[in-house]
């Protein structure tokens, strides 16, 4: 058998298993009971919301989309050396193919997730054990469609690109070159998914708990409160719709960048595209395959009693069995394809997963009540708001420097170990078989992708949960149920946040390297893409931009929060005076008001920041040439992953703090409960309310951005040589 077609074959398997198994949890959810009439009135409203919203989302994307691929497709047309018009319009058509299908998988998995809510509330009616089932099942939709249709979504555009590639290498390893556009369609859409999506949250939730919870007194999800219902909607289209998309690029970029790294092999093992060395370029794809298969095993394992001791302990079990397969597939894949460095390079791949494990418990760490930086905020709190932000602030610089450590070894380990692989012929590209232990260091990580965004997405649908038992007034043992899921889900949010960051950083590097041996191949031998110099001022100018690039878009992005929740605090403080029924109970309120004020400002908003993150790159490319725009993503790279990193872990710090003493966890000097509805519990809120825009909107975003960074460089290097 021929060994393209013998590698493709796990592939194409694989993704069709996925799929199979996607629609069978689907089918199993949907079946399910939806709860009493109130209940599903409530759920009925939040999917109305998220489906308008994602529909008009979609459409201004698109638009942008098909802009940009125009002048993509020209810009490489006019600057190309060879195939110009060829490679013009397969990268624009991939790059359109990329963005369609990410929004697919945003779209896919937000619907199923806003279906899966009020099933979760009506088994909370019953038992714990099943509430959870449901609510993993119901995220697991949306994890194994996401990254099933990246690894088709590659083969498939490789498949069709590969009877026009023409180029240095033969066909085989020359198509990659051609279809990065595909990962940049990906980013594309992820940063405008993902920052929209935060935005229409978090305008939402600010709204509702300053005027609702600390003005007005009410509980959170209280149905007197106008802007629950957004706030609801926004827990699906930022946290199911946008980290579907960033997920979705994440492993797209991945798995392209690593084939044009595995091109280098190739030639350097001898080049026959009949050959073994083929094994190099098709590796990415049957990891990724494998780590489907990992994923779909750890889903099955998760049967948790009718009462569980800890949701979280029975997710984390679940994940142990995707990492524990995960290490055996991956050396598995390494013995079978890779004609060199099998063990070191099965190596590489088990620091990618320890690096993920890495990843999941300094965040749990830096997140979860149970440890010392969330307590220490929470103590904070007793002296006002002032100081839970300061606390707030620190925990959230603190935590870049495990995260640090943790990427600096993963990258280093990986790096000695495959540039140790010796290779019969010269490859032209300087280290290329050390990258290439990164490159693999990064798939083993992201091998349990889709398991990890089960549990993301395990987390709104548990959080729209608890939104529809309380505003269809359901017994308190029920509430309980939700609590506990929605605990469990504020964690799994934050895990996600951490592994992504992870991921982005991995696989930032790998795309430069990529991005270099891009710049290599065009340069020809007046350019000497080996070294990047931080000494030449055109290096150093582009580093200074990357790094303003990080800052100047998280301040976009979090200035849009605060002005999209203006607009929504007046709204609701406005029908609570022209209207005193709804505090007292008797007349309900305009959700759908709120709800529009929040779809206008998030689409608003978003085109701002997402425009400054494709434009600059492209600018600082085309005047100050390849040398800076590798100072830009060498220094942009990291300190977007350090700034992702404190917006994620502080503001999930913030978060646990309100919950820890809304719990009753926390203790004034005499033993005295400072609970809800206390000056502790305010400034608590106070905090909660400055970190919502940190870590579920400019943090996320950040992740993206990164990779953006990485893949517009990428597709446009002919035009900075």
């Amino acid at each position: 058998m021929d060994e393209k077609v013998l590698f493709a074959l796990p592939v194409i398997i694989s993704g069709l298993i996925a799929i199979g198994f996607a629609g069978y949890l689907a089918r199993d959810v949907l079946r399910r009971d939806r709860g009493t009439p109130e209940m599903q009135d409530i759920a009925g409203r939040i999917f109305q919301g998220a489906i308008a919203y994602l529909n008009r989302q979609y459409r201004t994307i698109a638009v942008l989309a098909v802009v940009v691929a125009l002048i993509m497709g020209v810009l490489i047309a006019l600057f190309e050396e060879e195939h110009q018009i060829a490679r013009g319009m397969i990268t624009a058509i991939a790059f359109l193919f990329g963005a369609a299908l990410s929004g697919l998988s945003g779209f896919i998995g937000m619907y199923v997730a806003v279906r899966s809510n009020v099933r979760t509330a009506a088994a909370a009616r019953r038992n714990l054990g099943e509430a959870l089932t449901v609510a993993l099942r119901g995220g697991a939709v949306s994890g194994f469609l996401v990254i099933a249709l990246g690894l088709l979504g590659v083969l498939g555009v490789y498949a069709a690109v590969y009877g026009f590639a023409e180029g240095i290498f033969p066909a085989v390893a020359e198509t990659p070159f051609w279809i990065v556009g595909f990962a940049f369609g990906a980013s594309f859409v992820a940063l405008f998914a993902q920052l929209g999506g935060g935005i229409f949250t978090k305008a939402a939730d600010v709204g509702a708990d300053l005027v609702g919870k600390v003005e007005a007194g009410i509980p959170e999800d209280d149905p007197r409160n106008p802007a629950v219902v957004a706030d609801l909607v926004g827990d699906n289209v930022g946290d199911c719709a946008g980290r579907g998309a960033d997920l979705f690029e994440s492993s797209a970029a991945e798995m392209i960048g690593a084939m044009i790294l595995g091109a280098a092999l190739f030639r350097a093992s001898g080049g026959d595209a009949n050959g073994a060395e083929v094994g190099f370029l098709f590796f990415p794809l049957v990891v990724a395959a494998f780590g489907l298969l990992a994923s779909l095993a750890g889903v099955l394992v998760v049967r948790p009693p009718a009462t569980p001791r800890d949701p979280m302990s029975e997710l984390n079990k679940g994940y142990y069995v995707v990492a524990a397969i995960s290490a055996v597939l991956i050396a598995v894949a390494c013995f079978w394809m890779l004609p060199h460095g099998k063990l070191q390079y099965a190596v590489c791949g088990l620091i990618g997963i320890a690096t993920s494990f890495a990843f999941v418990y300094i965040t749990q760490y830096y997140t979860e009540g149970r440890y010392r930086p969330v307590q220490s905020i929470a103590q904070a709190s007793q002296t006002g708001s002032a100081t839970n932000i300061i606390a707030g602030i620190a925990v959230g610089f603190e935590t870049t420097f495990l995260s640090a450590l943790a990427i600096g070894a993963a990258l280093l380990s990986a790096y000695y170990l495959g540039d140790s692989v010796e290779f019969p012929e010269s490859s032209g590209i300087p280290a290329s078989a050390g990258i290439f232990g990164t490159a693999v260091a990064t798939m083993g990580m992201l091998m349990s992708a889709a398991y990890i965004l089960a549990m993301d997405t395990f987390g709104p649908i548990t959080d729209n949960a608890g939104g529809v038992v309380e505003m269809s007034d359901q017994p308190d043992a029920v509430r309980d149920v939700t609590d506990a899921l929605d605990s469990a889900g504020n964690t799994t949010k934050a895990l996600t946040k951490g592994y992504a960051v992870g991921t982005a950083a991995l696989a930032a590097f790998l795309l430069f390297s990529a991005f270099l041996q891009e710049v290599a191949r065009f340069g020809g031998a007046d350019v000497d893409a080996s070294v990047v110099n931080l000494a030449e001022p055109r290096v150093f100018v582009g580093g200074l931009i990357g790094a303003m690039l990080v800052f100047l878009f998280a301040s976009l992005a979090m200035r849009a929060v605060g002005r999209a929740a203006g607009y929504m605090i007046a709204e609701v403080r406005r029908q609570f005076a022209e209207d005193p029924g709804i505090l007292a109970g008797t007349s309900l309120p305009d959700y759908a008001r709120c709800v529009d004020i929040s779809v206008r400002a998030a689409l608003r908003e978003m085109v701002a920041p997402g425009v400054l993150a494709v434009a600059i790159p492209i600018l600082v490319g085309v005047l100050l040439r390849w040398e800076a725009a590798a100072g830009m993503l060498m220094i942009g790279t990291i300190v977007g992953v350090l700034v992702a990193n404190v917006l994620n872990n502080g503001g999930g710090a913030w978060d646990n703090a309100k919950k820890m003493i809304e719990a009753g966890h926390l203790k004034d000097d005499h033993g005295m409960i400072l609970g809800k509805g206390s000056e502790a519990h305010a400034a608590a809120v106070v905090g909660d309310t400055v970190g919502d825009p940190w870590k579920d909107t400019a943090g996320p975003s950040l992740h993206v951005l990164i990779k953006l960074l990485a893949t517009i460089t990428l597709v446009l290097s002919p035009l900075f040589i």
